[in-house]
């Protein structure tokens, strides 16, 4: 059974990452774990709740009553025939939060849109799905854009310049994407400026890429590279109307730099389809991946 964790602002937004993790998963047994993250009331006297109530516990009683609410909601109006769902609230750190109901919970999938309600009073902001991407470090983050349709995935681009090698565990959850919705994986490439062929280590890595997907529908295309690498992908995925993007997450990434200030202010995520960034692992994993990737490129 799948573990879903998903954030909550009761937003429209939030509420259209919901119905997209719903439908993708209708065919599947899961349990969706809804969060949401209030701030402590200055008054106790809120609708619904005991006047005797403590500040803190009248916030957590009704936001525990809003997402039961939002429960009800969803098994009207989304289909959920094989759904089981937990609420969580909590005054702490979104990204904080995540991250701990993950490791608690083994969660197998976050899913969350990118913007929720404005003003100055609201929990989610933009930023705060770059904070979770930037947080949680052992569980796939799957970004929902705001106003985005769902549309199964049966094909998935994922982009990476082969310069990094990929263990199979990393890419696991690719894989079982691809095998869950029976999609096809684009591995894309877009050219660096000046490069004219892979160099040595990087056909390595792509040929270890394409080893790893031998059980799945693969392929490879090559991009000349437009304006910004974010350019070329969205145009690439506008083409062959691609509605999954994934990307690895680790450090001097394509992922890494765009959660940067102040490009994240002028970039974020405007890309127009769902975007799975998966975390790289650990720094134990990730020594013996290199280990492996050294003793193997020496006898190539």
């Amino acid at each position: 059974m799948k573990k879903i964790l998903i954030p909550t602002d009761f937003s429209e937004n939030a509420w259209n990452a919901i119905g997209y993790a719903s439908k993708l998963f209708k065919d599947y047994e899961c349990t969706f774990f809804l969060l949401h993250i209030y701030t402590p009331a200055i008054f106790s006297s809120i609708e619904g709740v005991p006047a005797n109530t403590g500040m803190e516990d009248a916030s957590m009683v009704f936001s525990l009553n809003k997402l039961q609410k939002l429960e009800s909601k969803i098994k009207n109006e989304l289909p959920v025939q094989n759904h089981n769902f937990v609420h969580k609230v909590s005054a702490n750190f979104l990204s904080n939060e995540v991250k701990e109901i993950v490791q608690k919970e083994k969660i197998d999938l976050v899913i969350m849109g990118t913007k929720g309600a404005t003003g100055a009073a609201s929990v989610f902001m933009g930023s705060n799905a770059v904070r979770v991407i930037k947080t949680v470090k052992n569980c796939p983050v799957l970004v929902i854009p705001e106003g985005s349709d769902f549309i199964v995935p049966s094909e998935i681009a994922f982009s990476t310049d082969f310069k990094r090698f990929y263990s199979y565990n990393e890419l696991q959850p690719l894989i079982d994407f691809a095998t869950l919705f029976d999609a096809a994986i684009r591995i894309v490439y877009v050219e660096q400026q000046g490069e004219k062929e892979l160099t040595k280590e990087q056909q390595f890595n792509l040929n270890m890429l394409e080893k790893y997907f031998k059980d799945v529908k693969h392929y490879r295309h090559t991009l000349t590279r437009d304006d910004s690498v974010a350019d070329s992908l969205k145009v690439f995925t506008k083409e062959l109307d691609i509605y999954l993007l994934a990307m690895l997450y680790y450090k001097h990434s394509f992922v890494e730099k765009l959660t940067r200030e102040p490009i994240v202010k002028r970039v974020a995520f405007q890309i127009q389809i769902p975007f799975l960034i998966i975390p790289e692992l650990g720094m134990s994993s990730a020594f013996s991946s290199k280990t492996v990737r050294t003793s193997q490129l020496n006898k190539v």
